[in-house]
């Protein structure tokens, strides 16, 4: 729903949600009220319009004035957190550590290692069975088909095997 500093319109998930609340004639449930607004404002507003929710933190029949008392709260939080943040960020500033964009190809080079290091070590560990597949006459599709048939997971967690994949495995196992 977006981050609880913005208004309504940097949130569209939560104005999706109030007008389908509206809309079905019942309450909005959040968690915790900071994750509804960590502004007094925004949540008074909210409840001078009669918008119905519920924290569930604090339950249904919550005091209005309780739900004012945690919104100022809510709202102090933030701007605690917002200089803790400053107060830490500060002895970087001007190192070179932070918001410098003097090594950006180097770390974009050292990211790109990464990936082709982690993507040489996936290969290496599902090529034996890849291999199998592939020395058994199976096409690239095939391929897929049976390892997604198995619940072999693909690099990135909840993917599907394609026949790209495979050849991208393939491939990624005879370069190393």
């Amino acid at each position: 729903m977006g981050s609880g500093k913005l208004g309504l319109d940097g949130r569209p998930g939560l104005a999706a949600a109030l007008a389908k609340a509206a809309r079905l004639k019942c309450p909005v449930i959040v968690s915790k009220l900071d994750r509804l607004s960590r502004e007094v404002a925004f949540i008074s507003g909210l409840m001078a319009r009669g918008v119905p929710f519920i924290v569930a933190e604090l339950g249904a029949d919550v005091d209005p004035f309780v739900l004012h008392l945690f919104a100022a709260l809510s709202q102090k939080e933030r701007q605690l957190i917002s200089q803790r943040t400053r107060d830490a960020l500060a002895p970087l500033v001007g190192t070179g550590r932070l918001g410098n964009k003097t090594n950006l190809a180097e770390a974009q080079a050292r990211g790109r290692a990464g990936n082709v290091a982690a993507s040489a070590a996936f290969a290496a560990r599902v090529m034996p069975l890849v291999g199998r597949l592939k020395d058994g006459g199976l096409s690239m599709n095939a391929i897929a088909g049976q390892l997604n048939a198995s619940n072999m997971p693909t690099m990135r967690w909840g993917g599907r095997w394609t026949a790209k994949a495979v050849s991208r495995v393939v491939s990624a196992a005879s370069v190393s």
